[in-house]
């Protein structure tokens, strides 16, 4: 089965475009991949096709052209959204397992918010492993929740990682599917800002305007 839900995405490849995938046998490598292409700013989603050939993307589209990439190497196509709470954008992981621990690729304008080793138990140790680089550009801790894991298989028909056009569908199901909270009230009215080391070290190459922007009347 996952040979041939590959093949569509394998057979829209170019002969040069099999060649830049080709040596992407890792988690990290295809993490490597991602860190060495463009943050975009742009307000549309790009099937992985799509970010393979246009060499740039936003944390939406690094999901899924590596949850097509973890394919590749046998893993299921799984993406998790992180939600922060209304001060911040979601973030969007591709999982993977190793030895019954997980681990997670991304695609992220902020240092720390990309890849993580599959040493974790739980995707619960997982997302929190993200909690103190989860901030927005005011300094503020923004991460309060998760949802369950989404495996993208669902939408093989739609033809998510060759074609741009029905990406929506799955932004959708992000929003409809369950979720978990990390913190109560009380634990989130407490928490203290970014220091500034960390602050600077999280935003080191951040792209300006892919930055969200907190109200000032906070």
């Amino acid at each position: 089965m996952p040979a041939a839900a590959l093949k569509p995405f394998l057979d829209a490849l170019t002969s040069a475009e099999r060649r830049q995938i080709a040596p992407l046998t890792t988690p990290a490598k295809i993490q490597a991949f991602l860190d060495a292409i463009p943050y975009s700013t742009e307000e549309r989603y790009r099937s992985p096709l799509t970010v393979l050939r246009e060499r740039a993307g936003h944390c939406f589209d690094g999901a899924l052209f590596a949850a097509a990439l973890l394919r590749r190497l046998g893993h299921p196509p799984r993406i998790l959204d992180l939600l922060p709470n209304a001060r911040d954008d979601d973030h969007l992981l591709a999982l993977f397992q190793r030895d019954g621990h997980w681990g997670a690729l991304a695609k992220s304008n902020f240092a720390g918010l990309r890849f993580r080793e599959p040493v974790y138990r739980t995707l619960r140790e997982l997302v929190l492993s993200y909690f103190a680089d989860y901030f927005n550009s005011a300094g503020e801790k923004t991460l309060r929740g998760y949802t369950a894991p989404l495996n993208l298989a669902a939408f093989d028909k739609l033809h998510w990682m060759t074609c741009d056009d029905r990406l929506d569908d799955i932004g959708v199901r992000l929003g409809q599917i369950r979720s978990f909270r990390l913190l109560t009230p009380r634990m989130a009215a407490a928490l203290a800002r970014v220091d500034k080391r960390s602050y600077q070290a999280g935003m080191l190459g951040t792209t300006a305007a892919g930055l969200f922007k907190p109200p000032t009347n906070h």
